[in-house]
């Protein structure tokens, strides 16, 4: 009678943990077959957008890695200062936008081993007498909001009213044409993409940081950041990971981490 009584009981609560945790099953289980991957259209060649279509460097690689591991990917498109707060209500799962691996940003999201070594250099138009960092005082300065850029720009002691910061890189190019500003201070494989569009600017000096990419994703889903090393690591082996710097950078491999780099090993400290 009394194992009657104590079974009897232990069964609501039994069926009460199977119902709390049914949910945190299929979350874990839909974040497997398909990931929303939010992304800035506005840095080639990463991450472009013309007539509706979404492509670059690190949409193809997102969706090589998905593949890899057997997801899906669904594409989002947002400015690059929303992609942090949309990773931490789970809006996102991931994210892709060149995204430098800083320790302040580790707090809010976990990032996947690195994809790609950059740095900031100095993109100015030929003849402007500017030679390197030093030669900026005085100077306008015109960069992307909430991006690395900024903070080398603060921690250096610039005059911050000096600076002219765009929500896309775009804009921050037009006016360096246009005499709105005198240098652009940026990712250097996007300004060297545009200066090889661009044949009236170039980059001086030698790059002002070295710093890596990884992809952004949400706290919500830790097993996600192990399935995506896991996809990383398999396109590097299979030789699709070299083909994408073959594809979007002419073969310059000077990008490629072949090793794996772990976040908190290439964080940038700010």
């Amino acid at each position: 009678m009394k194992r009657k009584t104590f079974v009897a009981m232990i069964a609501p609560l039994a069926l009460g943990l199977a119902y709390v945790a049914a949910p945190q099953t299929a979350r874990a289980q839909s974040s497997a077959t398909n990931i929303v991957v939010g992304a800035d259209t506005t840095f080639p060649p990463f991450e472009t957008e013309v007539d509706g279509k979404v492509s670059g460097f690190d949409i193809d690689m997102i969706r090589a890695i998905a593949k890899a591991e057997g997801m899906t990917v669904t594409i989002k498109t947002l400015p690059f200062n929303g992609i942090i707060p949309s990773l931490q209500t789970g809006a996102l799962d991931a994210a892709v936008a060149g995204i430098t691996i800083k320790t302040s940003r580790m707090q809010n999201v976990d990032f996947s081993d690195a994809y790609y070594k950059s740095g900031l250099s100095i993109l100015v138009k030929k003849g402007s007498g500017i030679k390197g960092f030093a030669d900026l005082k005085g100077h306008v300065v015109a960069t992307k909001k909430a991006t690395s850029s900024v903070d080398y720009l603060q921690q250096h002691g610039f005059d911050m009213n000096h600076v002219k910061q765009f929500a896309n890189i775009d804009s921050a190019y037009q006016t360096l044409e246009t005499g709105g500003a005198d240098a652009v201070i940026f990712d250097n494989p996007v300004n060297v993409n545009f200066k090889i569009q661009h044949h009236n600017v170039e980059t001086v000096g030698p790059l002002l940081t070295g710093e890596y990419y990884g992809i952004a994703i949400s706290k919500k889903d830790p097993a996600l950041v192990a399935k995506i090393n896991d996809g990383l690591a398999k396109i590097k082996a299979d030789g699709e990971y070299h083909q994408l710097f073959v594809k979007y950078f002419g073969g310059d491999t000077s990008g490629e981490v072949n090793a794996v780099m772990k976040p908190a090993s290439v964080a940038v400290s700010d």
